[in-house]
């Protein structure tokens, strides 16, 4: 009965939220997407992005239809936990996704190293000298996050309220706003791009306010049960 007003005073529906916002992530690879296209004009890079975010919505939200429609308000935050461990189906789900994950995480953890040298202002020569010792401390702290926080939706909360709201509506925004100066015929859409960049802020704010009260309730819950 709230309506919009939900977004501002249900946490439920901020945590929502900021889990879809991990859905549209890819953003960093879009020059790489626009270089490799053939013919690579900017209406066959808009028909491109289109169709992809379209399908992406498409799956994602008929994933989610049939989970919530299965288990309803008893869905876990890894839908592959409501189902019984004698499924035979789910076992195999269960064991494609940790394939995929055991493949992916090298190339998500390269780009956070390398994100972590470059906002340190590490040279190269002390990156060689100290690439392993900091391989091992962040493979450390993030196993151990993981044995801790169990429930995902947690993580992915605030991981969308902060890193996706920055990469799906913040940055491309102020690189919109800095690229005015030298491509003046962008200036047009200067007012959608601010506006973009306050929504992507506001959204940031809630979500991941919500999803750090849920990660106090979640320390408190566990200081108790010890």
């Amino acid at each position: 009965t709230l309506g919009w007003k939900a977004v501002l005073t249900n946490p439920h529906c901020t945590i929502v939220i900021s889990m879809l916002s991990t859905s549209f992530m890819a953003h960093y690879n879009a020059p790489k997407y626009y270089w490799e296209l053939q013919n690579n004009t900017l209406n066959r890079y808009d028909t491109v992005v289109a169709a992809s975010f379209f399908g992406s919505m498409l799956l994602l939200s008929t994933i989610a239809f049939l989970g919530f429609a299965t288990f309803g308000a008893h869905s876990q935050g890894l839908i592959l936990n409501n189902y019984a461990v004698s499924d035979t189906l789910m076992t195999w789900s269960r064991a494609a996704v940790a394939i995929s994950i055991m493949f992916s995480y090298p190339l998500s953890f390269v780009g956070i190293q390398d994100g972590l040298f470059d906002l340190l202002q590490i040279s190269s020569r002390q990156r060689q000298a100290t690439g392993e010792v900091v391989t091992v401390v962040l493979l450390a702290t993030i196993a151990g996050a993981a044995l801790w926080i169990q429930d995902i939706r947690i993580i992915m909360a605030f991981s969308g309220a902060s890193w996706g709201n920055c990469v799906i509506y913040i940055f491309p925004s102020y690189m919109m706003l800095k690229g005015v100066s030298k491509y003046p015929e962008m200036a047009p859409h200067l007012v959608p791009a601010t506006l973009t960049a306050c929504m992507g802020v506001l959204l940031g704010c809630i979500g991941g306010w919500q999803a750090l009260q849920n990660l106090w309730a979640f320390v408190q819950t566990f200081s108790f049960a010890l």
